[in-house]
């Protein structure tokens, strides 16, 4: 028999929604739970599931934008073949996450039936139409049942007591149909203190917060903060920039600190900076590799490209390959493999702003760089007060592998390089 779903009252008042988007059309195929329609009230927006599969037989009259009141067919569903005929069908809704019948009973309304539903049989007893069917499951003569319900009226408790059907059955029929019945998704539009909008957490920044939430689960992380004199750096980059941009390239001060890092952690008294923790077999894996990732912020969100063999290329050579990558980053055309196989990862937030931050280690790297934004500031040097410039940098380390001390002579030597660039392989 055809089965008529109706819009169910999904209580605080509301009598009426907007339909935002159909997901089917009469003729379809659907199966149980999938979605037929998103309806928007002005509490919430409700993901509406077939509460069988069947074929659509009749869809509600309003397309897109158009509102659909309570208690309004949605959806008849039926089988292939059959023809629906109004009035001889089966009526019904589903239940409503946190409003329960009896909440709803008690203002009037049974949930897949317009308010005030009810039906007058045998000598003039009252009922609702969910009781009047459990009644006939339960198979209970209304006529014999006393109603102890608002104004005489006969509950689903009267029904199951007239048929000798304990409390804790009812709890456990109810707890059954609760786990088993589809539930429409309601996703509110307000919080305690007014209305909010909502965005789906997807794509990249999705991967990106799982990422994140895996570092924070998965290492001991903490941070050193140290600065860099980079005065005689940001003269020698102002040198060379001129000639490396005829070759196409920009040179950049990332450049620099990712050549500064590897000559740092190739020292055996650092190489612990480039590892991870293999904790199922309890074992530090030290990588005699030196590929190094860099976060480009992209506007589909962060992204981590890596360049590799950094500890055989020059500096002109990697500022060539963070060009390339960053723009094949921003214009998503970056492949797998590029961001593969890191071994430790910088992330720059001084080309935008800020100075010391605490950046999240790329899980399983042991380690993280942040560089802030450089500044000119007053120090002293050789007994005088001149101005210098100072780049801030952020280091943050898993605690299980790298003790404060080897972070802080870590940092140490990347200081030294930068403020002595002259023993960087320039080209």
């Amino acid at each position: 028999m055809a089965y008529e779903f109706r819009f169910p009252d999904v209580g605080q008042g509301i009598t009426e929604g907007e339909i935002v988007k159909w997901h089917i059309k009469e003729g379809d195929s659907v199966k149980e739970d999938q979605v037929l329609v998103e309806i928007e009230t002005d509490k919430a927006v409700v993901e509406v599931p077939s509460p069988k599969s069947g074929i659509i037989l009749k869809r509600h009259s309003s397309s897109e934008g158009q509102k659909i009141n309570v208690g309004e067919v949605i959806v008849v569903i039926g089988q292939e073949g059959e023809k629906y005929i109004p009035g001889k069908a089966i009526s019904a809704s589903m239940p409503v996450p946190g409003a329960s019948n009896e909440e709803k009973k008690d203002a009037g309304a049974v949930v897949g039936f317009l308010p005030g539903s009810m039906s007058e049989v045998d000598k003039g007893v009252f009922v609702m139409p969910a009781v009047r069917r459990l009644a006939a499951e339960l198979k209970v003569n209304l006529s014999a049942v006393k109603g102890t319900g608002p104004a005489g009226r006969v509950t689903e408790d009267d029904v199951r007591k007239a048929a000798g059907v304990s409390t804790a059955a009812k709890k456990e029929s109810q707890q059954l149909q609760t786990s088993e019945a589809p539930q429409m998704k309601v996703t509110k539009k307000y919080d305690l203190w007014g209305y909010v909008r909502r965005e789906p957490l997807k794509g990249i920044k999705k991967a990106t917060a799982e990422k994140m939430s895996l570092s924070a689960s998965k290492t001991a992380a903490v941070t050193n903060f140290d600065e860099a004199d980079i005065t005689e750096l940001a003269a020698l980059r102002e040198r060379e920039k001129v000639a490396a941009e005829k070759k196409g390239i920009k040179l950049t001060f990332l450049a620099f600190v990712i050549k500064a890092v590897v000559e740092s952690m190739r020292k055996p008294e650092h190489n612990i900076i480039n590892s991870s923790l293999d904790e199922a077999a309890q074992e530090v894996v030290i990588r005699d590799y030196y590929n190094i990732g860099f976060a480009v912020a992209t506007e589909a969100g962060l992204i981590v490209p890596v360049v590799k063999g950094v500890n055989a290329k020059n500096i002109i050579a990697i500022a060539g390959e963070i060009q390339q990558l960053a723009e094949k980053a921003r214009s998503r055309k970056l492949d797998m493999a590029d961001m593969m196989g890191g071994s430790f990862t910088i992330t720059n937030l001084g080309s935008i702003g800020g100075t010391f931050f605490t950046p999240i280690i790329n899980f399983p790297e042991a380690a993280i760089l942040g560089i802030g934004k450089i500044v000119d500031k007053p120090v002293v040097k050789g007994g005088k007060v001149v101005v210098r410039k100072i780049m801030p940098l952020s280091l943050t380390y898993d605690h299980r592998l790298i003790d404060g001390a080897q972070a802080a002579a870590f940092l140490n030597t990347i200081i030294s390089y930068l403020e002595n660039p002259k023993q960087l392989r320039l080209e």
